[in-house]
């Protein structure tokens, strides 16, 4: 090799070195971003006919692992699911109290029962029998406010499957018009890999929703296709379909008619339906759970103690002469379905709707105020209340009383909860596993990119070196 060859040899290395630490540089700036797969410079020797002639940079390199990413991306949507449902039934278990704190539901049905055995002591007493009329509304109203807030989480869920349907239909679009960028210009460029970066951060919002694979096609594009085998995208991105509902009633399904599932062309994607293409997690899965699912059993059970409480009110008096004791009535008679939605206080005891509070001593049928000491009735209520009766509805299963019923509830709830958050820490495990098992392979190490600057400029120095001394060689032989 000439000393013209090495001179030029040598700057080219001066050239790729600094080609190397800028993009160290943008490696280091993008430490944090979201996203940012860490960049290389691709390198390759430049050869003459007969020898060697430096070093040249052929474009830019992304440090990407598809089998790890494709893992994070799964163990995302699942986390996703799980942390929906873990919150969901953390609100539903807080909303609806327990035996333990003595709150919510529990609570009212305790004061309640505690109102009873005050007025059956001294039935004589306005005060206690203000208080029963009292209990009776709050109770009431503590059943209607629980299937409210039921409703209420299955419309929350119904407008966020809305808006998530938008999110992904649009970050398909977004994806669709990436592949088309990518597909004109040099994919190993720098503008390229940023395009890489930014498509796969749609991609990964995507997965959040429902679990997905991408799929390489040539140009640089990919296509995109649900676990079950539904693509959504294929050259061209397909629109996930889905109809919010206006309202959510307790008997409100898919079946039904009233609410809508998820489809693309035509094929059924709705999480829980009987369809191959049927999604299994993500948000979409949580979502779907939720509103056609969980929150129905839920309701379903409330609906079960509600129609339990109802019907032992209204027998109440077994050992007397069968006299009204219905203080709580089904302000629209019809299917237990919604009932605990329609409890109210019976008009006939309420002083505030012309009501008489002296037939809660007498019975609601009484015309005229009997005896003001009997309390009897009042002792025939809390023996219904305090009663075993046998329940078979709702998923419950055996002999409760009134109080054990809603115990019993509670504690059912408080299980979910519980299960609920154990599977949610399970899967944030996994998923922060895989998460850095990822940015071990992808992402940009600060201490190492540091090293590799000491690398590149110990290169650039020996580079700068072997200029100097050809040069001084070239000066020598000028000498001569």
């Amino acid at each position: 090799m000439s000393l013209s060859h090495a001179i030029n040899a040598a700057r080219t290395g001066l050239q790729v070195t600094g080609l190397r630490a800028d993009m160290v540089a943008t490696n280091v700036s993008n430490a944090t971003t979201p996203g940012y797969v860490r960049r290389s410079v691709l390198v390759s020797e430049i050869t003459t006919s007969t020898n060697p002639a430096g070093v040249q940079a052929d474009g830019v390199g992304r440090s990407t692992n598809d089998a790890l990413t494709a893992q994070r991306m799964a163990s995302g949507s699942d986390l996703a699911q799980a942390s929906v449902l873990a919150s969901s039934w953390a609100s539903l278990s807080a909303r609806l109290g327990d035996s333990v704190d003595g709150s919510g539901l529990f609570a009212m049905m305790s004061d309640f029962q505690s109102a009873l055995s005050n007025a059956a002591a001294t039935p004589e007493s306005q005060a206690n029998l203000n208080a029963v009329v009292d209990s009776v509304k709050a109770l009431a109203s503590e059943f209607r406010s629980l299937s409210q807030f039921v409703s209420s989480e299955r419309v929350d869920a119904d407008r966020e499957i809305a808006s998530g349907v938008a999110t992904v239909n649009d970050a398909l679009a977004q994806v669709e018009a990436l592949n088309v960028k990518l597909a004109g210009i040099d994919r190993t460029s720098a503008r390229a890999a940023a395009l890489m970066d930014e498509r796969q951060r749609y991609v990964d919002t995507i997965s959040e929703f429902l679990p997905v694979d991408t799929v390489k096609r040539q140009g640089g594009a990919i296509d995109i296709v649900t676990k079950e085998g539904v693509f959504l995208l294929a050259g061209s991105a397909r629109q996930i379909e889905f109809s919010p509902a206006s309202a959510v009633g307790p008997g409100d399904s898919i079946e039904s008619g009233a609410l809508s599932g998820m489809s693309v062309g035509g094929v059924d994607i709705t999480p829980g339906q009987p369809s191959y293409g049927a999604v299994s997690s993500g948000l979409f899965g949580a979502l779907f759970a939720l509103r056609d699912t969980d929150l129905p059993a839920f309701n379903e059970q409330l609906d079960t103690v509600a129609g339990d409480l109802l019907s032992r009110l209204d027998g109440a008096d077994t050992d007397g002469m069968g006299a009204n004791t219905s203080l709580l009535i089904d302000t629209n008679p019809g299917s237990l379905t919604g009932l605990a939605g329609r409890l109210a206080i019976n008009p006939l005891i309420d002083p505030l709707q012309g009501g008489q509070l002296s037939r809660l001593r007498d019975g609601l049928d009484a015309t005229t105020p009997g005896d003001a000491g009997n309390g009897r009735l009042f002792n025939s209520m809390l023996d219904a209340l305090q009663a075993n009766r046998t329940l078979s509805a709702g998923g419950f299963e055996g002999s409760y009383t009134t109080s054990n019923l809603i115990a019993g509830f509670a504690t059912r709830t408080g299980q979910m909860r519980i299960s609920s958050e154990a599977v949610e820490a399970s899967t944030a495990a996994q998923h922060s596993i895989m998460a850095e098992a990822e940015r071990r392979e992808t992402g940009v190490d600060v201490d190492t990119q540091m090293q590799m600057l000491l690398e590149i400029e110990q290169a650039y120095a020996a580079n700068a070196r072997v200029i100097e001394i050809a040069n001084q060689m070239m000066l020598k032989l000028m000498e001569l």
